[in-house]
């Protein structure tokens, strides 16, 4: 059974796909602190000087300057600003995944035409074996090929 485990880990599959999701994580980081350090700043000054990290809105009473704060006083808040960051987010590592795929799968050019398998009969036009010699439906004789 430890054999068959380490078959299956050790296909080249499996360990395409670990590579995959390390190197994902890592520019997943790499895209959150370019959206939170780098792309709202700016956008954040343009809209008014707004922190998108710190827009939340209070489920308790009493009012908090920052999420920090109203987690400080035990006060649940509902963090809007970090949901508009994520979507950010995501839109950004969608966007880069699909020009990844994109671009692989126009370097592997189009997938190679399988030889056929099979030919039309002259005589009912159905498709038959190309070793055939006899129609299976109407029966005529046919040349191989």
């Amino acid at each position: 059974m430890l054999g068959e485990f380490k078959t299956f880990i050790m296909r080249g599959n499996m360990v395409d796909l670990a590579v995959g999701i390390v190197i994902g994580a890592a520019f997943t980081t790499v895209v959150g602190s370019f959206v939170s350090d780098i792309l709202m700043p700016p956008v954040g000054l343009l809209l008014g000087k707004v922190d998108f990290a710190n827009l939340f809105v209070t489920l308790g009473s009493g009012s908090f300057p920052t999420i920090a704060a109203a987690k400080a006083a035990g006060v649940p808040t509902l963090n809007y600003g970090l949901l508009i960051n994520s979507i950010i987010n995501l839109v950004i590592v969608g966007f880069a995944v699909f020009l990844v795929v994109k671009n692989v799968n126009r370097l592997r050019g189009p997938e190679p035409v399988a030889a056929p398998t099979t030919r039309e009969c002259p005589a009912c036009t159905s498709q038959i074996p190309l070793r055939a010699r006899r129609c299976p439906h109407c029966t005529s004789e046919v040349a191989p090929r």
